[in-house]
């Protein structure tokens, strides 16, 4: 299968396109959240960050963006586990 690897960390994503990315996903802004980053501990923990600054920071900090979130078509996983690709018809899982 072809795909193209973005590395959201060198090429950062704008918070219009997490924003979407995150919808396509089916994933509110806090179950893409990476905790144990520094850039949580100082400026997530503790505050109580509406949905759309909690993007703004996951954009401007993109290593608080778990990974690897895929795409295909209109839909996109988080795949932790790599198992979830299945529900975009992606792996052995899918094929059976």
């Amino acid at each position: 299968m072809d795909y193209r690897t973005i590395n959201y960390i060198e090429e950062p994503l704008s918070s219009d396109a997490l924003k979407q990315l995150l919808r396509s996903a089916g994933l509110r802004p806090q179950d893409a959240l990476r905790k144990n980053e520094e850039a949580y501990r100082q400026y997530v923990a503790g505050r109580n960050l509406s949905d759309d600054l909690l993007v703004r920071v996951m954009a401007e900090h993109p290593e608080l963006i778990q990974r690897p979130i895929v795409t295909r078509g209109g839909k996109a996983v988080l795949a932790r586990p790599v198992d979830r690709l299945a529900e975009l018809g992606i792996g052995a899982e899918s094929e059976r």
